[in-house]
């Protein structure tokens, strides 16, 4: 992405591609715990806070639900790997979870290296959702990755995705790690380009707004099957529906997702 003065205008101005109002974003918000998904979603965090000069948020949640189970007596884990099955220990949950916090200070140090960004990594304690609902405001922009480590085993919408994309107070990014940041057309279901509301963040992203006729679930992924730059916006109660025809339609979806309230 280039610098400010090399991209072209925001919508609204002169040459602008995509029609609509700006909405002047406060921060770029995005979750790390250490995962592929989630380094993909940082570094494309990064990227669109550079691109507007707006402050980065990353934060950390220590998920005090999983250290909690590990008092039930019949508390396990699955190695992943060999197969094994273990006693869930306490201690080497918190373990975990401090070398995790590790590494996510080193990718985010990482990630804004010999940039001028406002940056700063937040570390709670508490579930992962609601950490982030208080955190966003609705000014922000909040990038996730499609799934954290439950999705080694291929891209899917991971839980915490699922819940935030629905119930965040701010604009949410559904995030894919396997296609670049690329330009194209911002496409919306049977909304008129006046009345969508596009954070300037995003703006820039986009050479035109097009409008797809896609009466359900399976006629929207048909339509976007070929797709490789550009986004889907959806406001949430459209999300809702497709959600309830098909859960798993987001994660199949070949770009980005932007979901505005």
């Amino acid at each position: 992405m280039q610098p400010d003065e090399a991209e072209p205008p925001l919508a609204g101005e002169p040459g602008a591609g995509a029609a609509g109002r700006d909405v002047r974003v406060v921060r770029v918000l995005t979750l790390l715990d250490a995962s592929r998904h989630s380094l993909a979603a940082l570094a494309a965090a990064v990227e669109l806070a550079t691109a507007r000069h707006a402050e980065l948020v990353a934060l950390f949640v220590e998920d005090q639900e999983l250290v909690s189970s590990a008092g039930f007596p019949f508390a396990r884990e699955i190695g992943a790997v060999s197969g094994r099955v273990r006693r869930l220990s306490r201690e080497d949950l918190l373990a975990g979870q401090a070398r995790q916090a590790r590494r996510v200070t080193e990718a985010l140090e990482a990630a804004v290296a010999g940039r001028e960004l406002r940056h700063e990594l937040r570390v709670s304690r508490g579930r992962i959702v609601s950490e982030a609902q208080a955190l966003a405001g609705p000014g922000d922009v909040l990038l996730l990755g499609k799934a954290g480590f439950s999705g080694h085993w291929g891209v899917r919408l991971g839980s915490t995705s699922r819940a935030l994309m629905l119930s965040a107070p701010c604009t949410v990014i559904i995030w894919d790690e396997r296609l670049p940041l690329a330009r194209g057309p911002l496409r919306t279901l049977g909304e008129p380009p006046a009345a969508l509301e596009i954070p300037d963040v995003l703006a820039r992203l986009f050479e035109e707004v097009e409008v797809l006729e896609a009466s359900d679930a399976r006629e929207l992924e048909r339509r976007l099957r070929g797709a490789r730059s550009g986004a889907l916006l959806l406001h949430r109660p459209r999300l809702a529906e497709l959600a309830e025809q098909d859960p798993d339609l987001l994660a199949r979806l070949p770009i980005p997702v932007i979901v505005v309230p």
